[in-house]
């Protein structure tokens, strides 16, 4: 995290700019969205790129937040799974410009959100029963492996939930069971949004994120525990690297 940090009033204004037209613009292209029903998952994609470009735009010119990638020739022609660390709301924006065509996995409950869990349906998003267990996992088996066969990347990160800067969750199987059962390559990645967009905070802090995505990593010959064991490695060892708290 950069070390010459403006005045407090300061990153407070440019928070306040940022989030002025944050929901704003999430209310308006999520409309825009639900009129392009008519048309292919592929026009919805290309309008959701527009919303994220604006949006990561309208972050560096705010809040003076940017990025940097490290990896991206790692990124295969081929559908796979994304394992993200998880720390902030960034990447949930940040990887729709970085990887392909995509669907999240959502609690089936998201779904009813208006606006934004209505965008979630509209992109075939992977919608699972949390706390169902074994049922959850053949829930996203099956779903995933339709996206990925049809072109569509699959995201998942693979702690659950946000885990705060410098910490480490409880990573699950979910994900490293879906590449085992379609053959499918994960690719890792990790970055440290949380430094400067923690979770539940009003204040987003200038500086450059740093996203690095690894080498994929086939599931041939391995289960997935030790897959998931495989992924969660890598991504904690960058993790180390890159994480200045």
């Amino acid at each position: 995290m950069t070390s010459n940090n403006p005045p407090y009033l300061l990153l407070w204004l440019r928070s306040l700019a940022f989030w002025i037209v944050f929901p704003v613009s999430l209310v308006l292209f999520a409309t825009l969205l639900i009129l392009t029903v008519p048309f292919s998952l592929q026009t919805r994609w290309a309008l959701v790129q527009r919303w994220v470009h604006f949006i990561l735009w309208w972050l560096q010119v705010t809040c003076k937040l940017s990025h940097k990638i490290q990896g991206t020739d790692n990124i295969p022609e081929e559908a796979g799974i994304v394992f993200s660390k998880h720390q902030s709301t960034w990447e949930t924006i940040a990887l729709q410009q970085i990887f392909p065509l995509q669907v999240w996995v959502a609690k089936r409950e998201l779904m009813w959100i208006p606006f934004f869990g209505w965008g979630l349906a509209l992109m075939k998003c992977i919608h699972i029963q949390r706390g169902s267990g074994k049922a959850a996992i053949n829930q996203l088996v099956t779903q995933g492996k339709a996206r990925m066969d049809e072109g569509i990347w699959v995201v998942i990160f693979p702690e659950g939930t946000r885990i705060p800067a410098g910490e480490k969750g409880r990573y699950r199987i979910g994900g490293a069971a879906l590449a085992e059962q379609t053959g499918r390559a994960i690719v890792p990645v990790a970055h440290n949004a949380g430094e400067y967009w923690p979770r539940r905070s009003f204040i987003k802090r200038p500086g450059v994120i740093q996203v690095r995505i690894g080498a994929p990593i086939s599931p041939a010959g391995k289960t997935a525990q030790q897959v998931l064991e495989e992924a969660s490695e890598w991504i904690e060892a960058q993790m180390a690297e890159i994480t200045t708290l």
